[in-house]
């Protein structure tokens, strides 16, 4: 996480400290190398951050990840050095970018590999709204914008269902959520044509689970985006939730000049966008996940009485304060079914 363990482009690594079931041995950042993360950037985690890969290397690290998740996803050059020692001295890599790892270093491996999340399959079907035929619940996370929190409040939502005795599945979509769950599709790779055909594959995957969520990217409002259709198309989605950091008024540089729509009629433009005009399947959106990084408690709370008052949605920050209302949600759309 070199440079990045104190800004949005450590995505990843942020995902995987919050989620991975398997031990993070240290956090590379040589910024705050001797410090926890706790010390570092005030993230509840004491893993300790050092400052190089022969650091991580001399405390047994068995694999190294690259923990970052910058626009465009492009490998930095400046890191060739330390992965050909990584991977020289015997650490397999996660590589969560676009580039093709394999090919730019697979002449150090040895009896260790190198993991290419973002890889697709060689061709995904034509989608044709198959997804619609099936009888359960699918859940797409959209977003006001990108690193709005989507990943975040699927899987908090998906873990808190799992409490509750729900047959739940996730589908990820996204370098993280591919590396935390084992699975998924690398949705940003794959061909435009094809996109909705991956994701109406992948959750047909899940066709006897009562409530699958759906791992959303990107956002309508974003100029940049391209995820959301194809979402909306492939999982043929029943509800949404709507994902939004609460501080900001406008879309994350470089497009900071483009502000945020009102959430009430945002959430009219998602559900318009999935049932095209009542041709496709209608998705109600059921709840909004704030992220409220950046806010006081007290404003926090504020905030999300306000946007829950705009929206008259069950509203909550799933991270600072719960997913029960979420949860609750979910669970009256189920017995609303029975």
């Amino acid at each position: 996480m070199e440079d990045a363990l104190d800004n949005d482009s450590g995505k990843m690594g942020f995902g995987l400290m919050r989620f991975s079931k398997h031990p993070i041995v240290c956090v590379i950042d040589s910024k705050y190398a001797g410090k926890t993360v706790a010390e570092a950037v005030g993230l509840p985690y004491a893993i300790p951050v050092v400052a190089t890969v022969d650091d991580a290397v001399n405390l047994n690290a068995e694999i190294i990840v690259l923990g970052i998740a910058p626009s465009g996803g492009r490998f930095p050059a400046a890191w060739d050095e330390p992965i050909i020692y990584a991977l020289k001295n015997g650490l397999s890599l996660i590589n969560g970018l676009h580039d093709d790892l394999n090919a730019r270093f697979g002449q150090y491996l040895t009896t260790n590999s190198i993991w290419d999340v973002r890889k697709p399959q060689h061709s995904y079907p034509i989608a044709t709204a198959k997804a619609a035929e099936l009888k359960n619940i699918r859940i797409l996370m959209v977003g006001t914008d990108m690193a709005a929190g989507k990943m975040t409040a699927g899987l908090e939502l998906y873990a808190a269902l799992l409490n509750a005795g729900i047959d739940v599945g996730f589908v990820p979509t996204g370098q993280i959520g591919i590396t935390l769950m084992g699975n998924g599709i690398p949705l940003d790779a794959i061909k435009v044509d094809q996109a909705a055909g991956a994701v109406e594959q992948a959750v047909l995957e899940f066709s006897d689970k009562q409530v699958v969520i759906i791992e959303g990217q990107g956002s309508l409002a974003h100029p940049g985006s391209t995820a959301t259709l194809p979402l909306l198309r492939g999982a043929q989605p029943t509800h949404l939730i709507l994902c939004h950091k609460a501080a900001h008024s406008h879309l994350r540089y470089p497009v900071s000049h483009v502000a945020i729509p009102p959430l009430d009629e945002f959430i009219k433009l998602n559900e318009a966008m999935a049932s095209v005009c009542g041709s496709l399947q209608s998705a109600k959106t059921i709840g909004i996940a704030l992220n409220t990084i950046g806010l006081s408690a007290i404003e926090a709370e504020i905030k999300i009485e306000e946007v829950a008052s705009l929206t008259n949605l069950p509203t909550t920050d799933v991270v600072r304060v719960s997913t029960e209302k979420l949860v609750k949600a979910v669970l009256d759309v189920l017995n609303e079914k029975q």
